[in-house]
C-alpha cells in the first residue's frame, strides 16, 4: 500500500507545477508549452511506451536475478530509440520546417519525449520489483527539480522553451538519486536478445497504437484551435483538461498500481481464471473510486477555481472543465479499469477498435457541432470522443471477455454518487472559499461513505467491519 503514497504525491506535485507554469507563462505562452507537451506525449507513447509496458509485464525481482537478458534487452532497445529520437530533434531544428509549432519548440518536444520516457521506464522497473523506496525517491527528486527548474524557468523568463528545458533537466537529475537501484548485474548490451525485442513489441504494440489514437484527439483539437482562435485559447482549454486529467490520473493510478500487480501475480501463481476473477473485482473497485471522484470535482469546481486557478484563466477554466467531465471519467475508467481486463486476457485488438471509434467520434463532432467563438466546440468534442471510446470498449468486454464487477459494487457506488450530488449541489451556491470546499468534501465523503458501507461496495464492510467490532469490544477492557 505504501506504493500508493508516491503516486499520489507525484500527481499532486505535477498538479501544482502545472498551475504555476500556467500562471507565470500566461494563456498564450502556456498554449505553446502545452501543445509542445502534447506532441511529446504522442512521440513518447509511439516510440518508447512499449518498453515501459514490457517492464511492467515481464520484469520482476526474480527476473532481475535469474534472467538478466530481459533488462539488457530493455536497455539496449531504449538506447537505440533514444539515439534516433535525438537525431530527429536536431534534424527538426536544422530544417526549420513550417509547422504549427516553431522549430525550437518542435525539437524540444522530441527531447522531452525522450527524458519523460526515460523516467517512466525507470519507475516501471522499480515498481515491477515492488521497490517502494526507490520509486518514492525518484518521484520526490523529479518533482523538486521540476519545481525549481520548470516553474523557475517560467517565472524568470516567461518562456515555453525555457520551461521545457527545465523539465528535461529535472528528469536527468532525479535518476542520479536512485542510480544504484536502477543498475542490474550482467545486463550489458551483448546480453540483449532479438527474440525478446519481438516479444516485448508484440505485447505493447496494440496498446500503444490505441494510446496514440486517444492522445491524438487533444493534439488535433489543440492544433485546430490554435489556427482558429490562437494559442491563448489553447492554453485556457488545455489547463482545464490537463488539471482534470492529473486529478483523476492521480486517483486512478494510485489504485491501479496495486490492483494490476495483484492481478498479474494471481495469473503467475494461480492461473488465468484467478486473474480474471481478480480483474472482475478490480473493475468494481475502480468504478467505486472514480465515479465519486469525478462527481466531487464538479461539486467543488467554483471554489477550486477561485482558490487555485490563475486569474487570467478563471471563468473559462470552470466552463471548459465542466464540459469535459465526461471525458475525464471515460479516460480514467478505460486506462485504469477496462483496458487491464483485455491486457490480462492478451486480447488487445479491442483497444485499437475503441480508439478508432473515439477518433472518428471526435472528428465528426468537430465537423457537425456549430462553430463557437471560443473552445466550447472542442470541449464538447473531447467528451463525445472519450465517452464513445468507453462505450465501444465496454461493449466489446461484454461480448468477448466475461469479466464483470459485482452488480452490488456498481449499484452501490451509483447510489452513493447520486446521494452525494443531491446533498452537495446546493453547496455550490455558497460563496467560493476554502471553508465551502472543505464543507463540500466532508459532506460528500460522509454521504458516499455511508452508502458504500451499507452496500458493502468493493468489500469495504467485509474488510473493516470486523476490525471496528474488535476495536469496540476492546474498549471496555481498556477502561
Amino acid at each position: 500500500m505504501w506504493m500508493m503514497a508516491p503516486f499520489i504525491l507525484n500527481s499532486l506535485l505535477n498538479f501544482v507545477v502545472s498551475l504555476l507554469v500556467a500562471k507565470f507563462l500566461g494563456p498564450a505562452e502556456y498554449g505553446r508549452f502545452v501543445l509542445a507537451l502534447s506532441v511529446a506525449v504522442v512521440v513518447q507513447t509511439f516510440v518508447f511506451d512499449w518498453l515501459r509496458l514490457a517492464a511492467t509485464r515481464f520484469y520482476a525481482e526474480r527476473d532481475r536475478l535469474e534472467r538478466p537478458q530481459i533488462r539488457a534487452t530493455l536497455d539496449a532497445s531504449f538506447s537505440a530509440l533514444a539515439a534516433l529520437a535525438i537525431f530527429a530533434a536536431f534534424l527538426l531544428w536544422a530544417l526549420r520546417l513550417d509547422l504549427p509549432l516553431s522549430h525550437d519548440l518542435a525539437a524540444l518536444a522530441v527531447g522531452v519525449s525522450v527524458t519523460n520516457a526515460l523516467f517512466d521506464t525507470a519507475t516501471a522497473l522499480v515498481r515491477a520489483r515492488f521497490h517502494d523506496k526507490a520509486y518514492g525517491a525518484l518521484v520526490i527528486a523529479k518533482n523538486i527539480l521540476a519545481f525549481a527548474l520548470t516553474v523557475g524557468g517560467a517565472y524568470l523568463f516567461h518562456s515555453a522553451n525555457v520551461a521545457l528545458v527545465g523539465m528535461m533537466v529535472s528528469v536527468a537529475g532525479c535518476l542520479l538519486v536512485a542510480r544504484r537501484e536502477l543498475v542490474d548485474p550482467n545486463t550489458g548490451f551483448r546480453a540483449a536478445e532479438r527474440a525478446l525485442v519481438a516479444r516485448f513489441f508484440a505485447y505493447g504494440f496494440p496498446i500503444i497504437i490505441a494510446a496514440v489514437l486517444y492522445q491524438a484527439v487533444p493534439l488535433i483539437n489543440r492544433t485546430l484551435l490554435s489556427e482558429q482562435h490562437g494559442f491563448a485559447e489553447v492554453g485556457r482549454l488545455s489547463l482545464a483538461f490537463e488539471t482534470g486529467i492529473r486529478i483523476v490520473g492521480a486517483i486512478g493510478s494510485a489504485v491501479d498500481v496495486i490492483l494490476f500487480q495483484i492481478a498479474v501475480h494471481a495469473e503467475k501463481t494461480d492461473g488465468a481464471d484467478a486473474a480474471r476473477a481478480q480483474i472482475s473485482r478490480n473493475l468494481g473497485v475502480v468504478f467505486a473510486v472514480l465515479a465519486p471522484a469525478v462527481a466531487g470535482c464538479w461539486l467543488i469546481l467554483p471554489s477550486f477555481e477561485a482558490l487555485f486557478v490563475p486569474e487570467t484563466f478563471r471563468g473559462s477554466f470552470g466552463h471548459y472543465f465542466a464540459l469535459m467531465i465526461p471525458a475525464l471519467f471515460a479516460f480514467a475508467m478505460m486506462n485504469y479499469g477496462v483496458n487491464t481486463a483485455f491486457q490480462l486476457a492478451h486480447r488487445l485488438t479491442p483497444l485499437i477498435i475503441a480508439a478508432l471509434v473515439a477518433q472518428l467520434a471526435n472528428l465528426l463532432a468537430i465537423m457537425l457541432l456549430p462553430a463557437t467563438a471560443d473552445a466550447t466546440r472542442f470541449a464538447y468534442a473531447q467528451s463525445i470522443s472519450s465517452m464513445s471510446g468507453l462505450v465501444a470498449l465496454v461493449s466489446m468486454l461484454f461480448l468477448l471477455e466475461p469479466m464483470w464487477p459485482r452488480a452490488r459494487d456498481i449499484m452501490g457506488a451509483a447510489a452513493g454518487v447520486g446521494a452525494m450530488l443531491y446533498i452537495g449541489a446546493p453547496l455550490r451556491n455558497f460563496e467560493p472559499c476554502i471553508l465551502t470546499m472543505l464543507l463540500q468534501v466532508a459532506a460528500g465523503v460522509a454521504v458516499y461513505g455511508v452508502l458504500v458501507y451499507a452496500f458493502d461496495v468493493a468489500g469495504l464492510r467485509s474488510l473493516i467491519g470486523p476490525k471496528i467490532v474488535a476495536r469496540l469490544r476492546r474498549e471496555p477492557q481498556l477502561q
